[in-house]
């Protein structure tokens, strides 16, 4: 019985690690097959009765396999060029020669990994057939010096992106994409928004000190409400969370809610509102009368649920913004948000899966959808009002194509000042190494923001 160690002797858990590779490897699955780790994880956990401990370690284990699945998948091709496996052999294979990486996040003992992916198999009736070939595939990895990559080393094996990712940010980054890609191998930092309706930043910084948490405030004025976190925690450690003081909001997303520039009593339509981040931001900055609407009703729950926690209020509506004919009041709106669908490929260091959920084809789909809405949505602003439009994408399609698009098609639409495309970026933990490289000064996702002013 192993745990996961930043040492080769990894303390005994409760817990068998044949029995995670196991829980893991279904999630692998779920994922090559097209399904999100949102809805594979779930699932799995009703089906297989797993606790809080076990679904806990089942995520960890699949965000550090699917970090790193473009070169497990050339490993496990060069050791067993002549066949391909059966999915659930497969996967459990991916998931040990994960955790014999030298770069992974999760550190086991080699032969405690042999010994527990032949014990997975062993304990898996479809799969007991295999223990001699899962046993003999893992020693002539380990045998490697160092654990080697593959010999063929493609671009998905190298960059744990599909080729058509790296080709995209190549074109479209040709100083930053390394860098991106680098960081998408990263554990994301966990940031915080406080509710200063309840309680101020300092204070909040406080209060974490005493439970002995270390929080940092980023030294940019648009993020006056942000904390990062130095060790990530489950939110029912943090002070008064169920209470309303506080919020888990990545920095990027906390840009929304001041370029908007709300003033009390106004309009205000959150167009795209789940799962009630921005929805929430917008009201602790001002009393205003907000309609948060969202597609999705099921969802839409959760922008009730997270206002319910806060102490706010504003309409909710489910409802296509698409589609205004079905649900507006033909009173004109002073603010608009539009957090359109997107490729979600700015938050991929955060949910690792949407790199391998996405193809090609997906982008110009959506690029049409978030067309569609900003077209739809404009007749809907009052003259001097303004329209935010944000992705968490990094896709030009989706960004700055889309804005200089939407400003070519609108006559009465002004482009005012907005961030622009916001980089993913994690600093180095070691503060003198932060400072020497001149790196990021605090964690974000990437975003694009535009902001349009109607002409009046």
């Amino acid at each position: 019985m192993t745990s996961p160690s930043s040492s080769t002797d990894p303390k005994p858990l409760h817990r068998p690690l044949w029995r995670d590779l196991l829980a893991c490897a279904q999630l692998i699955g779920a994922v090559q097959s097209g399904a999100s780790l949102a809805t594979a994880l779930p699932q799995a956990a009703a089906r297989g009765g797993w606790d809080a401990a076990q679904r806990g370690a089942a995520q960890a284990l699949s965000f550090a396999v699917l970090r790193h699945l473009g070169t497990a998948r050339a490993i496990l091709a060069e050791l067993q060029p002549r066949g391909v496996q059966p999915p659930l052999l497969r996967d459990v294979l991916l998931t040990g020669l994960v955790l014999l990486l030298p770069d992974t996040t999760l550190r086991y003992a080699a032969h405690t990994v042999v010994n527990q992916t032949v014990e997975a198999c062993k304990r898996k009736p479809a799969l007991r057939h295999a223990q001699g070939f899962a046993n003999a595939l893992m020693r002539r990895f380990t045998a490697r010096a160092n654990t080697a990559p593959p010999a063929k080393q493609t671009t998905e094996a190298l960059w744990n992106h599909p080729t058509w990712w790296v080709e995209a940010l190549q074109t479209a980054y040709p100083d930053d994409w390394q860098r991106m890609l680098a960081v998408a191998q990263r554990q994301p930092s966990m940031t915080l928004r406080v509710n200063t309706r309840h309680i101020t930043r300092d204070a909040y910084q406080a209060a974490l000190q005493e439970q002995g948490l270390i929080g940092t405030a980023p030294d940019v004025a648009a993020l006056d409400q942000a904390i990062v976190l130095s060790q990530a925690v489950a939110v029912e450690r943090l002070p008064g969370f169920d209470a309303g003081w506080v919020s888990v909001q990545d920095a990027a997303a906390q840009y929304a809610a001041g370029l908007l520039d709300v003033q009390p009593g106004q309009r205000v339509l959150d167009a795209c509102a789940a799962p009630g981040g921005k929805t929430a931001h917008l009201l602790e900055r001002c009393d205003c009368d907000v309609l948060a609407l969202d597609k999705d009703a099921q969802r839409l729950q959760r922008v009730e649920d997270t206002l319910r926690r806060l102490g706010l209020h504003a309409r909710t509506l489910a409802a296509d913004a698409s589609n205004p004919s079905a649900w507006w009041d033909g009173q004109r709106f002073d603010r608009i948000l539009l957090d359109a669908p997107c490729s979600a490929s700015g938050i991929a260091r955060r949910h690792p899966d949407i790199r391998w959920l996405r193809r090609a084809a997906d982008i110009p789909a959506l690029a049409a959808t978030q067309t569609a809405l900003l077209d739809a949505l404009w007749p809907l602003l009052q003259p001097g009002g303004k329209l935010l439009y944000v992705t968490c994408s990094v896709f030009p399609q989706e960004g700055k194509e889309q804005a200089q698009a939407f400003l070519a098609r609108h006559a009465d639409a002004i482009g005012s000042p907005a961030p622009g495309q916001l980089l993913p970026q994690e600093p180095d933990p070691d503060p003198q190494v932060r400072q020497a490289s001149g790196a990021a000064a605090h964690s974000q996702d990437g975003f694009f923001y535009a902001l349009f002013t109607k002409a009046s």
